[in-house]
């Protein structure tokens, strides 16, 4: 008999192992995809796979260490009998869905998630996915990873080959820490994030990403999500007068635009202001002293003073202003890769036309499953927090952005160009931890986050008067934008206007317009097309963008917040809840129709969502 001690630890390993002979059994069965992989790449699919493996294996095992644990304590307590059939049912179940997801992958181009609970009510639907699939093969395949396992739990991982019939404290004691241990591999680690899909993204490769999925994690991870994406809950007027309500909303008076770039291919450099608020913005209205350098640099280039974040997150925001696509009420499009996969993204524009591109970021990229979109964008290097040495991260996100802007200016001096580049800062994030001395007097959280915001300005000015040195400097285009707002300084409910308003600037050496400000209407939905125009390259595929320097007869700004929206117009504001379906603000000049529009424009952008 074998030490009971052993018993949960090779459990775990036994669900490790069971995927991947089921990584390597999808990768044999899509052998025409795989066969395009260098060693490199199918490698990865099971390193970067395996924390999703380790997570799946830990739910899994919860009810066996439990019952082993109760078995430890009462010896008469059948858990080796338990856990075999517990585990004997898993397995068949498992492995059924492991070989339905072989063939649904060839159909559908993605793992198998909650999808298929949209065909419960049509399982004629259902059927027409799998018409074709060979069943006396995929039959086999199923049956032979439960034969082959139950096999190898009999000979080595059952439990009745380590019970012992003598009580040890030692063995229960750490019986009851293996159970502890699991939530570990279960939130992949003791990073802040929890693990997400983005953990197995690592390649150009779509296919290679999703070699390296878990299936069942991604089946449950997306089935407790199931209902926020599977139909659209917006539904409040015709399809056809929602669809030309929107597309009004797009058509610009003239194709005309101000030229404020030099002509050519001038590097683009987004800069991308963590939770930086215009509250905070001493030249859009706000307080005075805490922005002095981006105050400036909107002198120096042009400014857009009358500009909105489409929503309240981090990874809406990035979404709104890489690919121009509109933010969801109550979940975001990045956390499904599968569809965020579709979207345009600026990186794959300006590489189609010769520029490298760059991501640096100071924090974790799976942040919100982040890196799977940025992956996706294609980026020739993603930089993130563990570039840098630990001792530059606060305590709770990352590098601070000083330490980001230094790695920028260094990566930038040997940079091919024309190049492509975003940088993320992160330091304005709650808990407002910055490393030099605050500049103002610290009493609460409202004072922590003005000292951030100006500490943010002062590194972003740090790294703007070093850059003014650099050779490319004179033929770059430096874009200057919030992810989203903030509730700071005056608390702003969620749903006000000012809570979304935000910085939007253009500087750089290659602006040719200085101390220019432009008040039309706009969101981080529309910076695509502004800037694409700018650079005389098309911005077709960005649909839902426009370009804030042509004339428009219908200026306008929507935003999302937690189930709700505002819409903004030269009338003034609206704002509406979903959940209440009423009204919170309007304007006394809002008419009923602008608030038509607001409810139109939600649904036609969910419903394009949906069908992603």
């Amino acid at each position: 008999m074998k030490k009971p001690l052993f018993f949960q630890p090779l459990y775990f390993l036994f669900w490790v192992l069971f995927f991947v002979v089921s990584r390597a059994a999808f990768l044999l069965y899509h052998a025409d995809n795989s066969s395009e992989l260098t060693i490199n790449e199918l490698a990865g699919t099971f390193w970067y796979g395996s924390k999703l493996d380790f997570s799946f294996a830990s739910y899994l095992s919860a009810i066996p260490f439990l019952v082993a644990f109760v078995g430890v304590l009462w010896k008469r307590f059948p858990a080796a009998g338990i856990i075999r059939w517990y585990t004997f049912v898993v397995l068949g179940i498992v492995s059924v869905l492991l070989a339905a997801d072989l063939e649904l992958y060839t159909h559908w181009g993605f793992r198998m998630d909650a999808t298929p609970l949209q065909y419960i009510n049509t399982p004629t639907e259902m059927a027409a996915s799998a018409g074709s699939a060979p069943i006396f093969l995929l039959s086999f395949v199923a049956l032979a990873l439960t034969g082959i396992f139950v096999l190898l739990y009999k000979l080595y991982f059952d439990l009745r080959n380590y019970r012992s019939e003598r009580f040890s404290w030692i063995t229960a004691g750490l019986s009851f820490f293996f159970i502890a241990l699991l939530v570990l591999p279960m939130r992949g680690g003791v990073q802040q994030i929890p693990i997400n899909q983005s953990i197995a993204y690592f390649s150009d490769r779509p296919f290679t990403n999703h070699a390296s999925l878990n299936m069942p994690w991604n089946m449950m991870h997306s089935m407790l999500k199931y209902g926020e994406h599977s139909a659209n809950p917006y539904q409040c007027l015709p399809a056809d007068s929602v669809e030309h309500k929107v597309k009004q909303l797009y058509a610009a008076v003239s194709d005309s635009s101000q030229q404020l770039v030099k002509p050519g291919k001038p590097n683009v450099l987004f800069i991308i202001l963590e939770s930086y608020s215009a509250k905070m913005v001493e030249h859009l209205g706000g307080e005075k002293g805490i922005t002095p350098n981006l105050d400036r640099l909107a002198r120096e280039g042009v400014t857009f003073t009358n500009f909105y974040a489409s929503g309240d997150r981090s990874q809406k925001g990035m979404v709104s202003i890489l690919s121009g696509y509109p933010v969801q009420p109550a979940t975001s499009i990045v956390k499904i890769p599968k569809k965020s996969e579709k979207l345009p993204q600026l990186s794959l524009t300006f590489e189609q036309h010769g520029y490298k591109t760059s991501f640096f970021y100071g924090g974790e990229l799976e942040f919100a499953n982040l890196k799977s979109y940025f992956v996706n964008g294609g980026y020739d290097k993603l930089i993130d927090k563990y570039a840098f040495p630990a001792e530059s991260y606060n305590s709770k996100w990352g590098a601070h952005d000083h330490v980001l802007f230094e790695r920028v200016l260094k990566d930038l001096k040997s940079e091919k160009e024309p190049f492509f580049s975003t940088v993320y800062t992160l330091s304005s994030h709650e808990p407002f931890e910055i490393p030099t001395e605050p500049k103002f007097p610290v009493t609460d959280d409202v004072s922590k986050y003005r000292n951030s915001v100006y500490y943010t300005d002062w590194a972003l000015g740090n790294f703007i008067a070093a850059a003014k040195k650099e050779p490319w400097w004179e033929n770059t285009l430096v874009v200057l934008v919030a992810d989203h707002g903030h509730p700071y300084p005056n608390k702003d409910p969620n749903h006000v206007p000012s809570r979304f308003h935000i910085p939007f600037i253009l500087t750089g050496g290659a602006v040719t317009k200085q101390g220019l400000t432009i008040d039309a209407l706009g969101t981080q939905t529309d910076i695509a097309a502004t800037i694409l125009t700018q650079l005389d390259l098309t911005h077709n595929e960005y649909t839902w963008s426009r370009n804030l320097l042509a004339p428009t007869s219908s200026p306008f700004a929507f935003y999302v917040f937690q189930d709700g929206f505002g819409y903004l117009t030269p009338k003034g504001e609206v704002t509406f809840d979903n959940t209440s379906k009423k009204v919170i603000t309007q304007d006394k000049a809002v008419t009923a129709e602008q608030l038509e529009m607001g409810k139109a424009y939600l649904q036609y952008s969910f419903d394009d969502f949906v069908k992603k």
